[in-house]
C-alpha cells in the first residue's frame, strides 16, 4: 500500500489525482476495517488511517473516506474548539482547497456566498489565479486558509504580502507549511529544476524550498502577527491516538 500510494503521488498529475482519489482511496480503505481511529471531519472509523507521503510514507495519515491528513484533522479540531467560524461564517478564502476541509466548509456555508475556494489550476476551485497576484479587493476577506502553499510559490514573500493586503483588519488565517525546525534559515535554490532532484532535496517534486525556523519571520515581514500553537499538546492522550493529528505546530496569523 505504501509503495502504491507513493508511486501515485509522484507520477500522476495533481489534477488527475484529485479526480481519482474520491473513489480509489475509499476502496483501499476497505482493507482497514476497525474502530481504533476516528476522523473528526467525517466521523469515519477505521483500524488505522492509510499511509501517505511523497518520499517517506507516514503511517496513520490519510482518512479513507474524506481524504483528511493529520494537519487537516488538527485544523478542523482547532477551528471547532477555538473560533466562532461555524456560527458567524465570516468571509473565508480557502486557497489550494483540500477536499476534506472544502466539503465540510461548504456544508457550514450552505446558502451563503461567504466561502470562496481558489487555486492556480484545480478543477475543484471556484476561482483560478496566481497567489502572487490575487484579483480581490484590499481588505475583502475575513479569514484565509492557505496550507502547504508557499513552498510551491516562486516568490513566497510576495504571496504573503498579497494575502495580508486582501485580509480585513481583525482578520486571521491558518498558514501551515512543511518545516525543518532543525534549520535556522529557509533553504531555496532556483537552479534546482529536475523533479527527481527537487524531491530528494525539498521533499516533493514541485517544492521550491525547505522552510526553517525563519518561516514566522517571513510572515511578520508581510505584516502579520504570528502565533505558533502546539495544538496536539492540548489534546488528551486518547484524543491524540483516536484522531491521529500528529505533532506539527499550527501557525495562525492575524492582521491588526
Amino acid at each position: 500500500m505504501k509503495r502504491l500510494i507513493r508511486w501515485a503521488l509522484n507520477h500522476i498529475p495533481r489534477r488527475w489525482l484529485q479526480r481519482m482519489a474520491g473513489w480509489a482511496v475509499p476502496v483501499m480503505g476497505l482493507l482497514y476495517v476497525g474502530r481504533s481511529r476516528e476522523c473528526p471531519l467525517c466521523g469515519t472509523r477505521r483500524r488505522r488511517f492509510l499511509p501517505y507521503g511523497y518520499v517517506t510514507s507516514r503511517e496513520d495519515a490519510l482518512c479513507p473516506h474524506c481524504l483528511a491528513l493529520e494537519r487537516h484533522r488538527m485544523i478542523w479540531l482547532w477551528i471547532e474548539r477555538n473560533t466562532d467560524l461555524m456560527a458567524s461564517r465570516p468571509r473565508l478564502l480557502h486557497i489550494a482547497p483540500e477536499v476534506s476541509l472544502m466539503r465540510h466548509f461548504k456544508r457550514v456555508y450552505r446558502g451563503t456566498e461567504g466561502y470562496i475556494t481558489a487555486d492556480l489550476e484545480s478543477p475543484l476551485a471556484d476561482m483560478h489565479f496566481d497567489v502572487q497576484h490575487i484579483p480581490l479587493e484590499p481588505r475583502s476577506v475575513d479569514v484565509v486558509i492557505a496550507n502547504h502553499l508557499f513552498e510551491h510559490v516562486k516568490d513566497d514573500r510576495l504571496a504573503m504580502r498579497e494575502l495580508y493586503r486582501i485580509m480585513r483588519p481583525g482578520g486571521w488565517g491558518i498558514m501551515v507549511v512543511p518545516e525543518d525546525r532543525g534549520r535556522a534559515t529557509t533553504f531555496e535554490d532556483d537552479t534546482i529544476t529536475d523533479p527527481a532532484e527537487r524531491t530528494r532535496i525539498f521533499g516533493q517534486y514541485d517544492h521550491l524550498r525547505v522552510y526553517g525556523r525563519d518561516y514566522d519571520d517571513r510572515l511578520r515581514e508581510a505584516g502579520f502577527e504570528v502565533e505558533r500553537i502546539a495544538f496536539a499538546a492540548s489534546l488528551t492522550d486518547e484524543e491524540r491516538r483516536l484522531y491521529a493529528v500528529g505533532s506539527d505546530d499550527l501557525v495562525v496569523v492575524r492582521k491588526k
